[in-house]
């Protein structure tokens, strides 16, 4: 069983902004050897992990090896613990960079207990669980993909179906903050979005964008 007493988030990591919680004792810790990975990018696992101590590298491997880094968490935390609140796939991969000891603990026994919680801090926990996954995504894609894709899964993520049928994209925000939430700068979003244009994969000027080949769109992001 999870004791969901909070103790916090883990200090200073973007991938534990979920509360902290201890676990019963009963549930058997593993030393774990440096190197070993933990988790798998876009795959699901039917554990949730707490790491009791040592240090562990989120990004995105290449084989055996960690390529682009987001960060590190170092224990006491949950392990990418978003994930199985959303029953999402992992958003990242983890490895070990020193021994760690860690306790598994089943999903189905995790969600369980996150059920017992009164429906106020589910709804917040959901909602904190939410916005840190679409940060995560969106570091993930700044290191996997170029500008041309990161553009290509924003118009795409924000598109709207209007009356026509068309998928059209309503710019309601300024092209310097579209660019700082794709790590790019302005001028590089705009020369984007003329090559998207020219090679008629998006049509239109202004604060409309229309989604004129939304299947070459989603080639071009990768999704």
């Amino acid at each position: 069983m999870i004791s969901l007493k909070a103790q916090g988030a883990c200090p200073g990591q973007s991938h534990a902004m979920l509360p902290a919680q201890t676990i019963d004792l009963s549930v058997a810790p593993h030393l774990v050897s440096r190197g070993v990975s933990l988790l798998k990018r876009a795959l699901s696992s039917p554990w949730v992990i707490y790491l009791e101590s040592g240090r562990v590298a989120l990004g995105i491997m290449d084989g055996a090896a960690m390529e682009h880094q987001l960060g590190v968490l170092e224990g006491p935390c949950w392990l990418e613990a978003t994930s199985a609140v959303l029953n999402l796939p992992h958003a990242v991969d983890a490895l070990a960079e020193t021994d760690v000891f860690l306790r598994r603990v089943p999903v189905a026994e995790f969600r369980r207990s996150l059920a017992e919680m009164p429906a106020s801090a589910q709804a917040v926990l959901q909602d904190v669980a939410k916005a840190h996954r679409q940060q995560t995504e969106l570091a993930v894609s700044r290191l996997a993909k170029d500008a041309e894709a990161r553009c290509a899964e924003w118009l795409l993520r924000h598109a709207q179906v209007g009356d026509k049928g068309v998928m059209a994209v309503l710019l309601q925000q300024r092209k310097r903050s579209i660019a700082a939430q794709l790590g790019i700068a302005p001028e590089t979003l705009s020369r984007v979005l003329r090559h998207l244009r020219e090679r008629s994969l998006i049509s239109g000027s202004g604060r409309i964008l229309n989604l004129v080949d939304p299947t070459g769109l989603r080639s071009l992001a990768g999704v």
